[in-house]
């Protein structure tokens, strides 16, 4: 067995996985890339201004699980867009507000919001 055909077999080999690995950072790099375009292409980007009306989504309606009932609640105005999605919303029945995160809230696309509940049987329908 010689040592120096030996050593060079390693060295060759070492060179190898060396190029393997690269291969598949590369690999996972551009995979990371292809699904990120994809990602953001749904994204939907969402401008608000003060005085537009939105809905704010309700995230401790846990204590009464329903299907049917919904979590947003509104309309609120907004008053003031802060940094980092950060933003004061104006309860439109009252003067008060308060801060909110930006991501909790959609824009309102609506008339008057019916408060009153209302029943159907479904027998007759």
């Amino acid at each position: 067995m010689d040592m120096d055909l030996a050593r060079e077999r390693r060295l060759l080999q070492l060179n190898e996985l060396d190029e393997v690995r690269l291969n598949t950072y590369e690999n996972a790099k551009l995979y990371k890339e292809k699904a990120k375009r994809w990602h953001d292409k749904y994204i939907q980007h969402r401008a608000f201004e003060p005085g537009q009306e939105v809905l704010l989504f309700n995230l401790r309606l846990k204590l009464f699980p329903r299907k049917l009932k919904s979590r947003w609640a509104g309309a609120f105005e907004v008053v003031s867009v802060k940094p980092h999605w950060a933003m004061e919303l104006g309860d439109t029945s009252s003067c008060a507000t308060f801060l909110v995160n930006g991501q909790r809230v959609k824009h309102y696309c609506g008339g008057d919001i019916a408060r009153h509940k209302t029943s159907m049987d479904l027998a007759d329908a």
